[in-house]
């Protein structure tokens, strides 16, 4: 038995094996790096979750108004949301393990059934030397030289025998665990399907009770009155949030082209449909008169982030009452925009944002509408009508 290489040979195996350990290391790096942004994000969500719990339960210790019911279900479709992008992200890193897994098993078994010929073949070999006891060997050496080398084949072939059968032990303990991994999978991925299923069945209930909620404001004329009061206080807590960031002076790192010279040009905050205008709005039923420091816009199919319609800061990015989530950019010169009614931040306090960054995705807590965003301009804390700035379309 040869266990030598020329050396022709052995130039073409050593690149090879190096080429090989650099697949393997560079895949176990990305790898890493896959688990790693898998755990970061998992991390995210579950925090988020537990921002959404602690609000609701914040939300329940106060005055209940018709708003703020509101905002409840919106919070508890939020909270949904999340755990179903938490189930379906849990879901997809197990599908992934269990397709590695079965791809792995069928490979164990094939490595299993080359090593149980390798030990039959030792088996073999060894019962033939073995037909020889040690003093027959000796005698029938030749001579001095033929005895040490088959002494050393002998030698090499017993341990040979043993690291085969170690390996056989070894990728029979790893194909059982594999095995039993499947199945454990198999069951986590029933599991997480199940909840995901009941989690959106539950969001299909919070639907139903917001829209019905909805509809008794818009269609009951003591709510719809109550909505308008409740309404016009939150927008004079919006109005004295942006006087009071009015008062604080913010510094740009760079020049920024003042926001008054691109009025009419200004790019859309979202792609859709405006449902909702500036200025004085008459209800078509009770004939009650609202006046709008801003307008709503229903996001068109698969439009859902919300962009930055010109460079600034992030002045305030947080729940703010009878408008969910608001985002507040300060783009110099006294002049803001505000983005309520997000359903997910993309961006955090004190950020500097460029034109079309994506700063929020759509949603509708605070929503009388449905999904929609709430858009503003502000000159010196004054409402202007966005449209006028907005590019036509």
């Amino acid at each position: 038995m040869n266990f030598r290489k020329n050396p022709s040979e052995r130039s073409r195996i050593i690149p090879g094996i190096l080429l090989l350990f650099v697949l393997i290391f560079s895949l176990g790096i990305s790898g890493q790096q896959n688990v790693s942004e898998y755990k970061k994000r998992l991390a995210d969500i579950s925090r988020q979750i537990d921002q959404l719990k602690l609000r609701i339960q914040e939300e329940e210790k106060e005055e209940s108004t018709l708003l703020s019911d509101l905002d409840r279900i919106g919070f508890n479709k939020n909270l949904i949301r999340k755990e179903i992008s938490l189930y379906t992200m849990q879901l997809g890193n197990t599908n992934r393990e269990l397709s590695s897994i079965q791809r792995r098993i069928p490979q164990l078994r094939a490595k299993l059934d080359r090593e149980k010929d390798s030990i039959e073949k030792i088996l073999v070999t060894m019962y033939k030397f073995g037909k020889l006891n040690q003093l027959q060997f000796i005698i029938q050496a030749k001579n001095m030289n033929t005895l040490v080398s088959e002494s050393k084949n002998l030698t090499l072939l017993a341990q040979y025998q043993n690291r085969v059968i170690a390996n056989y032990i070894d990728t029979l303990k790893q194909l059982r665990k594999a095995e039993e991994e499947l199945e454990e999978k198999k069951k986590e991925s029933s599991n997480l399907i199940w909840k995901t299923k009941n989690k959106r069945q539950e969001l299909e209930v919070q639907e139903r009770i917001q829209k019905a909620f909805i509809k008794n404001i818009k269609e009951n004329k003591k709510m719809h009155l109550q909505a308008l009061e409740e309404l016009n206080e939150r927008a004079q807590q919006l109005q004295l949030l942006i006087e009071k960031l009015l008062k604080d002076e913010i510094s740009f790192p760079i020049l920024i082209v003042p926001l008054y010279e691109q009025k009419g040009r200004l790019p859309w905050p979202l792609e859709g449909a405006v449902v909702s205008t500036f200025g004085r709005q008459v209800h078509p039923q009770f004939r009650t008169v609202t006046v709008n420091n801003g307008i709503e816009i229903s996001p068109q199919k698969n439009q859902a982030v919300v962009k930055a319609i010109h460079p600034g800061k992030i002045v305030f990015s947080d729940y703010h009452k009878g408008f969910g989530n608001v985002i507040i950019i300060d783009h110099g010169m006294n002049f803001h925009s505000i983005y309520a009614h997000c359903a997910d931040f993309l961006v955090q306090m004190g950020e500097l944002v460029k034109t079309g960054q994506p700063i929020s995705i759509v949603g509708d807590t605070g929503s009388l509408k449905g999904i929609t965003l709430y858009f503003e301009i502000r000159s010196k804390a004054k409402p202007v009508d966005p449209l006028k700035w907005l590019k036509r379309r």
